[in-house]
């Protein structure tokens, strides 16, 4: 079977993509979406394994959970991203019973790789409308309290933290969920410096309203990524149960090899070189802040090393993670590199733009930490997240 022009198009708007997504979804890279437009006006044709792969596209999410009537637990993804946090605990063998996520580019990645899309704003959600669960999971948004989002927003004069009306509170509808559907657990992912931010006042607030409104026990502890994958990336994960369960953070499984680079690089990506002008300015940047005593300035890595954090904004110019390169300028990572350092399987489709996929891969977490942190909260829980 060979697709016509009309079918490609059809099958295309069918998903919701445009031409660029599309191609992205099909894994062809930069230069893609050009061959998609010849196969929409009739110019060329997929072959008959490109027909077969788009015609299947609205079918086949690698990690659809199917039906799971024997599920050992239920969970619900709050702020979702694209699943980041999801993924271990259905590997776990828990079903995915509820998820919510504004942006429409990761809705799209979502339903992409999970067959779901999920719902919107969850301000705009009554804790009526969500099943019942087990465990809750959101890792919810963090400009509030990370260094770079008080940094910018005291810049502009604008509240943090609590004080943000747009997303500050967006703790506060995780806490209603908790209060109106009483999970037995939760696990939610934030950023490094939400402990410190406002002298430790906002992360008071978090604990008193879990530990004495809600009245849940909580574990909570920075990790950094540096220990799963190349990139050195601390985030707090705070860790609730309804009962005071036998949890230890000094039972947490951490793996002992070090992992660099090379481990994640792709062999041809040109594309994805800096121009003169932007090393050029890149350098004099450096140089700017490295005369008055800063830190700041880009940072360039080898296959042997590892990487700063990888941040949303990496797609503006890619300073944070520069990869070396021989006898020319050096490049940003490719999303798929971008995806690996977050320890995403190359079965994870990105259906987006680079830029959508750059800002995404950067908000998310390092899939193997909550790994580690799900199957130590399963062991604690016993029973109610066994899955044998």
């Amino acid at each position: 079977m060979v697709l016509l022009a009309k079918q490609v198009a059809e099958k295309r708007k069918e998903l919701g993509f445009t031409q660029r997504e599309f191609a992205n979804a099909l894994g062809m890279g930069p230069s893609g979406v050009r061959t998609v437009r010849r196969w929409e006006s009739g110019e060329s044709r997929p072959s008959a394994a490109e027909s077969t792969f788009i015609a299947s596209l609205a079918h086949r999410a690698p990690f659809a959970q199917g039906e799971r009537p024997d599920a050992p637990f239920s969970f619900i993804d709050l702020f979702a991203g694209i699943g980041g946090i999801r993924m271990p605990f259905q590997e776990l063998g828990g079903k995915c019973v509820f998820s919510s996520e504004w942006d429409k580019f990761s809705q799209k990645t979502y339903r992409m790789n999970y067959g779901e899309t999920p719902q919107g704003d969850i301000r705009n959600i009554a804790s009526s409308d969500i099943p019942g669960f087990d465990v809750l999971l959101a890792g919810f948004p963090c400009q509030p309290f990370s260094l770079a989002g008080v940094s910018k927003k005291n810049s502009l004069g604008r509240p943090t933290g609590f004080e943000d009306e747009t997303q500050g509170t967006l703790f506060f509808e995780v806490a209603r969920i908790i209060r109106d559907k009483q999970p037995r657990a939760f696990l939610l992912e934030n950023v490094k410096n939400l402990t410190s931010h406002d002298h430790g006042k906002t992360f008071s607030v978090i604990r008193q309203t879990l530990e004495r409104e809600l009245g849940y026990h909580i574990h909570f502890r920075v990790l950094d990524s540096k220990n799963w994958t190349c990139q050195h990336r601390e985030r707090i994960y705070i860790v609730g149960f309804h009962d005071d369960v036998d949890f230890s953070w000094d039972d947490l499984e951490i793996p002992h090899e070090q992992h660099v680079v090379g481990e994640i690089l792709e062999d041809a990506a040109d594309d994805y070189t800096i121009s003169d002008r932007l090393w050029n300015y890149l350098k004099a940047y450096r140089r700017k802040h490295e005369a008055a005593g800063h830190g700041f300035g880009y940072s360039m890595v080898g296959p042997n090393d590892t990487t700063r954090t990888l941040s949303a904004r990496y797609h503006k110019d890619g300073s944070e993670i520069l990869i070396r390169q021989e006898g020319k300028n050096p490049r940003k990572l490719t999303p798929r590199e971008c995806a690996r350092l977050q320890g995403f399987p190359d079965e994870f489709i990105i259906p987006v733009s680079d830029t959508q996929a750059y800002r995404q891969f950067g908000n998310s977490v390092t899939v193997p930490v909550v790994r580690s942190v799900a199957q130590l909260m399963w062991r604690a829980m016993n029973r109610g997240l066994r899955c044998d």
